[in-house]
């Protein structure tokens, strides 16, 4: 089957529907978005009516089926907007062609980058960011201080990286680069990517220390954890990402990766992983950033700690606790090329 989001620029979307033991089941892909095929987390046809849902997306679907059986009409609903959504059925002579997967890296590729461009970045644009996904054959950040950099390649909130001169957390840089090896990058090498830029062309050495730090602790609640295990292969990258502030949808991520995400892009302060779970998980939280909104408004969801308690069944509380720290020896001005 597939379909149009008209209100969506157009974006193209293929449901494919099989049948498995008498159950429904269904894969939904967006080709104008790469095409990934994205498992629903549950299919029902009740008479004429389908209905489904992609937890991973917060998508949810409901539509009729004609009675010629050759077309759907319903509304597919994203994060509380909703948009028409017709399906066709395909035929061998119609179907959208899905664009195959990115081509990934070796696994044991250890990348540096072949060419990298290093400029400050311009005053007057906004938002901040790596991009995982190769575009072309390029890597991009935008907007990242070198202590963005360090943070990224280490895996470290900035928190805990001490030392070093003023400039590390206040001048910005845009950085575009070609790596050694062809694919996509998984996380570990996306990762490598950036230290070997950073003691290459920022000439960055330092030491590991412990100090007590305030952090935010992760434990798992009262109650068992709300945490739908991965649909994902262990190979397949982590996803992390923010359809708007407050929506994270998060796939195929341990809870250290989990922290991680949440120390560099949510928290004020190093997330600590005490929860014991080993698992990878799916899982959509939603919170409001103004918690007397939440308070007020009934609709809202609640603010971030509560939302992990009810939403996933862990905990995230305040605590002291000894964490690795990064100290700067030596860092300098890269030049751009």
């Amino acid at each position: 089957w597939h379909g149009t989001l008209k209100e969506n620029n157009g974006a193209r979307i293929v449901l494919q529907i099989s049948q498995e033991d008498g159950r429904l089941k269904a894969v939904w892909s967006n080709i104008d978005r790469g095409g990934e095929p994205v498992p629903a987390t549950s299919i029902a046809l009740q008479g004429q009516v389908l209905k489904f849902s992609i937890g991973a997306l917060n998508i949810t679907y409901v539509g009729t089926l004609r009675p010629d059986g050759l077309s759907i009409s319903g509304e597919q609903t994203q994060d509380g907007q909703t948009q028409s959504l017709n399906l066709e059925r395909a035929s061998a002579e119609n179907a959208w062609v899905i664009p195959p997967p990115p081509q990934q890296m070796p696994e044991d590729a250890s990348p540096r980058f072949d060419v990298a461009t290093i400029k400050p970045s311009k005053e007057d644009v906004e938002g901040r960011g790596f991009s995982s996904m190769i575009l072309g054959s390029h890597v991009i950040t935008v907007n990242t201080t070198t202590k963005n950099l360090i943070a990224f390649a280490y895996r470290l909130h900035p928190k805990q990286i001490v030392g070093g001169p003023e400039w590390l957390g206040t001048d910005k840089f845009d950085i575009v680069g070609v790596p050694d090896v062809a694919g996509r990058p998984n996380d570990k090498q996306f990762r490598m990517l950036f230290q070997v830029l950073l003691t290459e062309r920022f000439k960055l050495a330092f030491h590991h220390d412990t100090q007590e730090l305030s952090v935010y602790s992760l434990t798992v609640a009262k109650d068992d954890p709300r945490l739908a295990t991965t649909i994902h292969k262990p190979n397949d990258p982590v996803d992390f990402s923010f359809r708007k502030l407050g929506a994270l949808s998060v796939a195929n991520a341990t809870m250290r990766d989990f922290c991680e995400g949440m120390q560099a892009g949510v928290t004020d302060r190093p997330v600590v992983d005490q929860t014991r779970l080993t698992g990878r998980y799916d899982f959509i939280l939603n919170w409001t950033l103004d918690d007397l909104r939440a308070a007020n408004d009934p609709s809202a969801p609640p603010g971030l700690f509560t939302a992990i308690q009810e939403q996933l069944g862990l905990k995230l509380q305040p605590a002291k606790a000894p964490a690795d720290v990064t100290v700067i020896d030596h860092v300098e001005h890269p030049s751009e090329n």
